[in-house]
């Protein structure tokens, strides 16, 4: 697997090996030594989430200010534009945002550590993403970042639509406002 750091240095894209020939393909997804070599992440997994979003819906900037949750994110059908914020306070990258095309034809994984918040915007008909979490989902503790926070200035891309949101979402708070 190739590894890329980005902006945010602990925020890495993962390149898996591929192989394939005229009957299709395959990759490992995840490997816990590999990754840890590759990486020197040691972590633990305890939960995969799969979810599926039409075209324009945009999932975040979601976060826990307990249980935090480092994410191992991937789409398995589609193409979304995976976004990451640095939220922790004390960090050298605070306030400053990532953004990465997952697809099923790219195969890229991200890796977002614990202590950053994360959404998605789905860029194709629609996408099933796939996400390892380090903790728990704790309801009680999530919060959400609004995903037009004018200090972050994310640069989504343009859409024919203004993107779908969950209830929960359209009452996303200020950046300047958020608590990791």
């Amino acid at each position: 697997m190739k590894v890329t750091s980005t902006a945010i240095a602990d925020v890495l894209l993962l390149e898996p090996k591929i192989f394939g020939d005229s009957r299709g393909f395959f990759f490992e997804s995840f490997n816990q030594r590999a990754f840890e070599e590759a990486t020197g992440v040691k972590t633990q997994f305890v939960q995969d989430n799969h979810s599926l979003s039409a075209q324009g819906v945009l999932r975040g900037l979601h976060y826990q200010v307990q249980n935090p949750q480092g994410k191992l994110v991937r789409v398995s059908k589609g193409a979304v534009f995976d976004v990451a914020v640095d939220i922790r306070k004390d960090s050298p990258t605070y306030g400053k945002w990532v953004g990465q095309i997952l697809s099923a034809e790219n195969k890229l994984q991200l890796w977002i550590p614990a202590g950053l918040a994360h959404g998605f915007l789905v860029i194709s008909e629609s996408a099933e993403f796939l996400y390892k979490t380090t903790d728990y989902y704790a309801p009680q503790h999530e919060r959400c970042i609004t995903w037009n926070d004018r200090d972050l200035n994310i640069s989504w891309p343009t859409l024919d639509i203004f993107p779908k949101l969950s209830g929960k979402d359209t009452t996303g708070i200020k950046f300047i406002d958020a608590k990791a």
